[in-house]
């Protein structure tokens, strides 16, 4: 295999660096000068962690493509790293929402679309109850709330390198054994080993034992891990996981906002789940922020007999804007209009095409990396074989190297997603689109690899 050294990255580093700082000079501007009036100097705090010297500053976007304040195009494989995983401002969308805004956005009442949106998803996932808000960190919570208290029981488990968005009790790690805050958690409210348990990934012996001890009221999962960088599911472990939590009278919620990648109904559909819960967030509503979350008849009718007849009283579960009409009118053009099979199985042969470009470059330079594909969505790594476990993924990530493929990406026009090697497609993504980026890919490992080259 070829070597690829530490100075060599870091001296394509910081041509790449250059490269960008002379291509934005509108987008420096204006994150010099917003700077001040941020917390943490960033319209978005996770900003800080952006691979480029500065925030790029966004003009506009359609489709599959970007334009930044300079002028710059961009081929968008990130997607709002989902939100916007079926194309942004599909025509469809932008025309629904404009005869939305017409008809008021919001009443604290209900509208035909949130019937036919909750009828929709029904028929998708097999839950047959649901209620909506306006992100997956809020479903994740209310979802979570109600397993505690029908169940009775204070714990929930997640995953060690899970992501379920700003829920308190899911921003946690397992370091030897122990519960510890996720790195970078911002003032959790009381120390996590009081709220959850932890396990790896793919460790169903594990799950059996934190279980066994009879406390936590359910499992929270992602059917495979995708913010530490994407951790597949052994073959046998969702069925595995599904009669561990049954076992033991533990509630399973699955959150599908970035596993919906692999269908119209998610992972849940396209492999036969069977959770009692059921969470989506972002990409639902084309960028309109909304949420939904699905529960079993038992869970419903078993949350139902703990109300008061007398005064049914509901607190912790909802908000004012929960359900409003714009995002509902959102959601149902989406399911509708865009988030269908046809488009998927579109998605699903371009991100394959995305997927093969990138292991025959893998494969002609002979360098220790793999490709995974799940759906509409490819991410690479840099091992031989795929990550377990979200340890392994830690053990394994070289953030320089990922820092210079992102930019190299970046200043020839393609955008994937940051922080990891993930890519999306969309209904918008062509053929020409992904081999930009293959070709790209191409170029940037023959560079790290070709030992007789200079790099300036």
């Amino acid at each position: 295999m070829p070597l690829i050294s530490r100075q060599r990255i870091r001296n394509l580093l910081e041509r790449e660096k250059t490269a960008f700082e002379s291509a934005h000079p509108t987008s420096r501007k204006l994150a010099a000068e917003s700077a001040p009036h941020f917390i943490a100097g960033v319209q978005m705090p996770w900003l800080v962690e952006w691979e480029s010297p500065f925030t790029l500053f966004v003009d506009k976007a359609k489709g599959a493509q970007i334009t930044d304040v300079d002028g710059n195009d961009y081929v968008d494989l990130c997607l709002g790293d989902t939100g916007a995983m079926f194309g942004h401002s599909p025509d469809v969308l932008v025309a629904a929402v404009r005869d939305a805004v017409d008809q008021g956005l919001t009443y604290m009442l209900p509208t035909e679309d949130g019937a036919r949106i909750a009828a929709e998803f029904a028929k998708r996932t097999g839950l047959p109850r649901w209620s909506f808000t306006l992100t997956a960190t809020d479903a994740n919570r209310f979802a979570a709330r109600i397993a505690r208290a029908i169940t009775g029981r204070p714990k929930i488990l997640v995953f060690d390198g899970c992501y379920h968005g700003t829920h308190d009790e899911t921003l946690a790690r397992l370091d030897d054994g122990r519960v510890n805050p996720r790195e970078g958690s911002v003032g959790p409210p009381v120390p996590l080993e009081q709220t959850t348990r932890v396990v790896e990934f793919n460790d169903l012996a594990a799950l059996d034992e934190a279980l066994s001890h009879g406390d936590v009221a359910c499992v929270l999962a992602e059917p495979a891990l995708t913010n530490c960088g994407m951790v597949l599911p052994d073959d046998d472990f969702h069925a595995g996981m599904r009669e561990i939590t049954r076992k033991h009278g533990v509630l399973l919620i699955i959150d599908e906002t970035h596993t919906i990648s692999s269908g119209p109904g998610g992972y849940t559909q396209a492999y036969g789940l069977e959770p009692d819960m059921f969470v989506l967030g972002k990409p639902i509503g084309g960028g309109i922020p909304a949420a939904v979350y699905g529960v079993s008849e038992d869970i419903a009718n078993r949350f139902d007999a703990l109300l008061d007849p007398e005064h049914p009283v509901v607190v912790g579960i909802g908000g004012t804007l929960s359900g409003n009409a714009l995002s509902l009118r959102a959601v149902r053009t989406m399911l509708e209009n865009v988030i269908t099979e046809e488009n998927f199985q579109y998605m699903f042969s371009i991100a394959e095409r995305l997927e093969e470009g990138i292991r025959a470059t893998i494969e002609k330079h002979n360098i220790p990396w793999h490709v995974s594909r799940m759906g509409a969505r490819v991410e690479y790594g840099h091992t031989v074989k795929p990550r377990r476990t979200a340890r392994e993924v830690e053990d394994t990530t070289d953030g320089e190297l990922e820092q210079l493929l992102h930019l190299y990406c970046l200043n020839r026009g393609v955008m994937i997603t940051p922080f990891h090697n993930m890519m999306l497609t969309s209904p918008s993504t062509t053929a020409e689109h992904v081999d930009l980026h293959n070709r790209i890919f191409a170029d940037c490992v023959e560079e790290l690899t070709n030992v007789a080259a200079e790099v300036a």
